[in-house]
């Protein structure tokens, strides 16, 4: 079985700033989950690892890069115990992205409607939270999102398996 992730991974030098950051608020699986914007959530696929990887390619094809900007921080509580770091740019190419991947073999009913965003602190308590949300408020970055990754679940570690280039015109 094998247990996939689609996203959008955040660039360097951001990706290491947003990883420490996450550890240094005390999350447990920081070092684990690479610093990303979720198209797909954790998803089984079985052995669909080929078909999967094909939709991902036709999907990159239809969809051209677009600029992201990251900036403040929000939360999902008290539904959810998370703290991330706001897309304020690029809102609606995710969504658009987003949608063209949830189709075909991606295809699921999902339990939370898709909100892009970068997680920094999950499931810790009140406290940490609290400390994530101010400590990251004023956060601003931005960037060309030129590919998405297909991510798999491996040994407890969330590993890229593969890059698909966004190549359509814009």
């Amino acid at each position: 079985m094998s247990t996939i992730g689609v996203a959008i991974a955040v660039p360097e030098p951001y990706a290491t700033e947003l990883q420490a950051h996450r550890e240094t608020f005390g999350d447990p699986r920081a070092s684990s989950i690479p610093t990303h914007v979720t198209l797909v959530p954790p998803t089984d696929v079985g052995g669909a690892m080929g078909v999967v990887s094909r939709h991902l390619g036709a999907v990159a094809c239809r969809h051209a890069p677009f600029g992201m900007r990251l900036r403040g921080t929000a939360t999902f509580r008290p539904i959810s115990p998370v703290v991330f770091i706001s897309v304020t740019e690029g809102i609606s190419s995710c969504e658009l992205l987003a949608d063209d991947i949830r189709r075909g073999p991606l295809e699921q009913r999902y339990v939370f409607p898709y909100h892009p965003h970068v997680t920094i602190a999950h499931d810790l308590d009140d406290a940490a939270l609290d400390v994530a949300y101010e400590t990251l408020s004023d956060y601003d970055a931005s960037f060309t999102v030129e590919s998405f990754q297909l991510f798999e679940h491996i040994e407890g570690v969330w590993r890229p398996a593969s890059s698909f280039a966004l190549t359509a015109d814009a």
